[in-house]
């Protein structure tokens, strides 16, 4: 007896497999016709796989949090330790976020995953696109956690064309077909070796070319972001605010005893909030806590969301993007309507980032999307009280400033590794308050600077995607040169 399906039918959510062709795993999302058929094309054009080109191979791990005095350090002269976000689709190393480790815990406890220059590093466990690969550069010292794989292969060049082909669509397709587990997939060893891999040295050319376009159009988007702290200093009546010196002679300072009494004790407050205070008093605008002008300041959902398009979507900090949003990557949480309706957020609200590295904690955008979002534990929503006089692009504006980085930076705290800000903090934030036609043409400029920073970014993954599209068609056509 034959079954079919109808035609009405989903095919690639629901279909029949031959229990002949059923081999190694039982899972339906891995025989999901199209992946099936993406694999056999691939097939015809190369017999290789990832472990052909492996030299070497070696697993990271991450130390302790526990324990974060000992093999955690901010001091530049620490080693960078390489997570899954400083990996690119590019190719490249993205060190803006960086941990750095102790070299002690680098050359004892972590000794087996040492880089070297050329080497490929690729994602191996994790939320979001699998097999992210990029390529260790000459010269450069550094380490990896548990969630990447270090290969060496015969050398740079090597390891470039692999990096560049497992950052294909079609190769992270095949790569996510291997993964397995839920809530954090995972590849194994044999799994990741197993991908098939058309090793073909134009795909690094091609490539090369398209992400040369792609960061100029970011570092232009770059450029007109730094135009922004201008715009609010100069408003404000104030001068653009370098970072506190960070030589051993300017970290080692006294604080009278009446200095201290009812404030924080930490070095770092001290030093920071000092220069806040002698800069923010130069303002032409007078300076109020921001609680005299807020209604509500709220965490967000714990509860952890999935990739599956069910319930409704939720922010969280990797959506925020210098005022612009990023829903490349969204995540859904089921709810029913008596659970979400506390963290249905508003037009108006502001979305604050409260929880992670020190460069990201206070990172912040106006929500204005249309639809329903909810939002997660690492964000706080703030909102203003109506007609409180401060509107909420300008909070975030001048928060986004390098004034009010200074005041943040200065608040936070460092916990375990992790850089902290609570309600409480928020509340006792100051900001200058200029007339509403300052904060009106505050906004307006900062608007349409975002407007074109926006339009440039999204030119620019555009112009990337195609390029990778017309990438795969032509190794796929034309087979390995």
């Amino acid at each position: 007896m034959k079954f079919t399906l109808s035609k009405a039918v989903n095919s690639s959510k629901v279909f029949l497999t031959p229990k002949s062709e059923v081999a190694g795993r039982w899972d339906p999302f891995y025989f999901r016709p199209e992946l099936v058929a993406l694999e056999k094309r691939v097939h015809q054009v190369t017999p290789d796989r990832l472990r052909t080109f492996v030299v070497k191979m070696a697993g990271g791990a991450t130390p302790s949090t526990t324990e974060a005095e000992t093999h955690y350090t901010e001091s530049t002269e620490g080693v960078p330790f390489i997570r899954v976000q400083n990996l690119s689709t590019t190719g490249r190393l993205n060190l803006q976020d960086c941990k750095r480790i102790t070299r002690d815990t680098h050359e004892r406890l972590l000794r087996r995953s040492r880089l070297s220059g050329g080497e490929l590093l690729v994602k191996i466990t994790g939320v979001g696109r699998m097999a992210v690969a990029s390529v260790v550069p000459d010269g450069f010292e550094g380490n990896i956690n548990q969630h990447i794989v270090a290969i060496r292969t015969r050398d740079a060049r090597t390891s470039e064309t692999l990096a560049a082909y497992l950052n294909l669509d079609m190769s992270e397709k095949l790569a996510s077909r291997r993964s397995t587990g839920g809530t954090r997939p995972a590849l194994d060893y044999p799994a990741l070796l197993s991908i098939p891999i058309v090793f073909d040295e134009r795909i690094p050319v091609m490539v090369n070319a398209a992400v040369r376009e792609y960061e100029a159009k970011r570092e232009r988007a770059i450029d007109l972001l730094n135009e922004i702290d201008g715009i609010v200093l100069t408003e404000l009546g104030t001068r653009r605010q370098s970072a506190p010196p960070n030589e051993v002679g300017d970290r080692i300072f006294r604080s009278s005893r009446y200095e201290l009494t009812g404030r924080r004790w930490d070095p770092n407050y001290s030093r920071c909030m000092k220069k806040f205070v002698q800069e923010v008093e130069q303002c032409a605008f007078p300076v109020r806590t921001l609680k005299q002008f807020l209604a509500l300041v709220q965490y967000g959902i714990s509860e952890r969301a999935t990739e599956e398009v069910v319930g409704i979507p939720m922010l969280r900090m990797l959506n925020l993007q210098d005022g612009c949003w990023d829903l490349s990557d969204m995540k859904y949480i089921a709810m029913d309507d008596h659970e979400r309706r506390p963290y249905v957020l508003q037009h108006g609200d502001i979305l604050f980032n409260r929880t992670n590295s020190k460069e990201l904690v206070g990172k912040c955008n106006v929500f204005d999307l249309q639809g329903e979002y909810v939002f997660a534990s690492y964000l706080m929503r703030v909102r203003m009280k109506h007609n409180s006089g401060l509107r909420p692009e300008y909070v975030v504006a001048y928060l986004g400033s390098s004034l009010g980085r200074l005041q943040i930076d200065a608040v936070s705290r460092q916990i375990a590794g992790m850089t902290n800000i609570n309600a409480e903090e928020i509340r006792e934030l100051l900001i200058p308050v200029p007339p509403r036609t300052v904060q009106d043409r505050i906004c307006t400029r900062v608007a349409d600077i975002r407007r074109k920073v926006a339009g440039l970014r999204q030119l620019a993954a555009t112009e990337l995607q195609a390029a990778k599209e017309t990438i795969e068609h032509l190794i796929m056509r034309e087979g390995v040169a």
